[in-house]
């Protein structure tokens, strides 16, 4: 047998352990059967300059069985070497000299795999890879005729997959996956890969319903997995010039966050389109985008993005935009599970007096109001307003009148309202957040207008990746500002917004005919029990059916 001890030796505590360490075969080399990879912490006592001693170098040890020493105990010397079964030998080579300069040896690298690997898939999991610094084994997608082609060509070794059960059952080496996949899929699939202990970057929303976000984040705990939702602003650096405003109280204590987005931008408070089996894509695997979702004709206008206005497969303008709103507010102010929610939407009249019923989708506006305890930030009960479909709230007196609130001609942004003054913000996804703070004592501060991003999303992904290579709870893993410990709670809040429209919706015939609309009212939310205490149909909202093969 022959294999690789590779060593490293890096200026950190001796007791710092690395984890990831993986077996992989060399089938050029038939004398080789396998790598071994271990983490040593000395290194030998040698006459050299520590930058020569805290090199990372690969100790070859090369071993035989007894049969082949017996052998070769017959040969010269020099044709032992050749055949290159030196017995009992170690030979300390520098890294540089295996594969040239910027070699990276296989023990360095992560062995990704994606989920969903075109539309946002595909920066996914290329930002993952770091310009080629980790490596991508595997690619799964339901479509690669569309974007996710490019992916392959980016990738080229990587093997390809349409189902990710398949995927992960086949591909023992994966030690970490992106899932990009439309809203419904997110929980099914990131439940498959952590429980084979595989690290997540799930995209947000982190999943359809807030039940699925109570097993994710609790699953990611008992697994030892490393988890990160794909709310890239959260790592916008940014964000600690809001931080600091709330922390030295420069505007008192906060009692109203009103947030608002242009969103819906695709087709959203109409008719479903009727499934037409004729029109399926040859290149698209129905079955598999439909996932958890109950079984149905190929619907033409889902696949592969205008699938978010509906409830089977989407999450509406909150799933889409909500994580990168909320989470400024949720962040900022530590804030907790809320505490009830009330909502009333826009309808449609393609009639007179009898507004379009249409509950299997998100409707085309709304306006939400989500409440919350006090926080040690906060120092007062929270009142967050959500509006969607292009309706923002009043412009406040103190800002003035021809000035942006939130970002860009007030498209998306977020106001927070305490008793000294004001802070608003844009979306912070990649746009920039330009956050300002404007006092009643007409003082004002502001951020820069214009972001200097050094690398893509704020190296949500790459920062992502070097936790997954540190391992559960270290440093880098626990200064994540996306994992699931955070990003479950505060995509609770964010369904939970859905739930309240769902449950507007809601309707009984009465005996005279009328339609009773009997769940249009404040629901009462006890967020450890994960129930609505004063509408128990509204609890079906929780969570959803599962096809068999997709259970959670």
């Amino acid at each position: 047998m022959v294999g690789i001890l590779e060593a490293h030796e890096e200026k950190q505590k001796p007791d710092k352990k690395k984890k990831i360490f993986n077996a992989f075969r060399l089938s050029s080399l038939e004398i080789i059967n396998s790598f071994i990879y271990v983490n040593i912490q000395s290194i030998f006592m040698m006459r050299k300059p520590l930058s020569i001693c805290y090199q990372k170098i690969s100790i070859f040890i090369i071993l035989t069985n007894e049969k082949q020493m017996k052998k070769n105990k017959q040969d010269s010397r020099r044709d032992f070497i050749k055949k290159g079964l030196v017995a009992s030998s170690i030979m300390i080579v520098p890294r540089n000299v295996l594969g040239g300069p910027g070699y990276i040896a296989p023990s360095d690298q992560l062995n990704l795999a994606a989920i969903g690997s075109g539309g946002k898939g595909a920066s996914d999991i290329s930002n993952a890879s770091v310009r080629g610094r980790e490596r991508v084994v595997a690619l799964c997608d339901v479509d690669f005729s569309g974007s996710a082609s490019r992916t392959a060509k980016k990738f080229p070794k990587a093997k390809h997959y349409a189902d990710y059960r398949e995927m992960l059952d086949k591909e023992k080496d994966i030690d970490a996956v992106t899932i990009s996949t439309p809203d419904h899929v997110h929980g099914p699939a990131a439940a498959f890969a952590m429980q084979r202990e595989k690290h997540v970057y799930v995209q947000k929303p982190m999943t359809h319903n807030i039940s699925e976000a109570r097993i994710l984040t609790k699953m990611a705990r008992n697994q030892k997995v490393v988890t990160q939702m794909g709310n890239q602003g959260g790592s916008n650096p940014l964000l600690n010039i809001v931080q600091n405003w709330i922390d030295t109280d420069a505007v008192g204590a906060i009692s109203e966050v009103k947030i608002w987005t242009n969103r819906p931008v695709w087709p959203q408070g109409v008719t479903m389109p009727k499934p037409n089996s004729s029109l399926k894509p040859d290149a698209l695997n129905w079955d598999l985008w439909l996932g958890p979702a109950k079984e149905k004709p190929y619907t033409p206008n889902m696949h592969p993005f205008s699938w978010r206005g509906w409830w089977d497969y989407g999450t509406g303008a909150l799933g889409d935009v909500g994580c990168h709103l909320i989470d400024i507010p949720f962040r900022t102010l530590g804030l907790k599970y809320p505490t009830s929610a009330e909502c009333s939407v826009g309808s449609v009249y393609s009639k007179m007096w009898t507004a379009d019923y249409l509950p299997e989708g998100c409707p085309p506006s709304s306006l939400i109001s989500i409440n919350f305890d006090a926080t040690v930030k906060s120092k007062s009960p929270i009142k967050m307003s959500w509006s969607d479909g292009g309706i923002r709230p009043p412009h406040p007196d103190i800002i003035p009148a021809n000035s942006d609130i939130g970002g860009a001609d007030s498209a998306n942004g977020v106001m927070m309202i305490g008793e000294k003054g004001i802070i608003t913000t844009n979306i912070n996804d990649s746009s920039p957040l330009m956050p300002k703070l404007y006092r009643y004592d007409g003082t004002t501060e502001f951020g820069p207008e214009v972001e200097e991003m050094i690398e893509p999303e704020y190296g949500h992904q790459r920062k992502w990746v070097d936790a997954c290579k540190a391992g559960f709870n270290s440093k880098e893993h626990l200064g994540l500002t996306s994992s699931f410990d955070y990003a479950g709670p505060m995509t609770e809040t964010v369904l939970m917004g859905n739930l309240a429209i769902r449950s507007f919706m809601l309707r009984e015939e009465k005996e005279n005919g009328n339609m009773d609309y009997y769940a249009r009212k404040k629901l009462l939310w006890d967020g450890e029990s994960m129930r609505i205490t004063n509408l128990e149909a509204a609890n079906q909202f929780v969570t959803r059916d599962y096809r068999e093969g997709f259970t959670m």
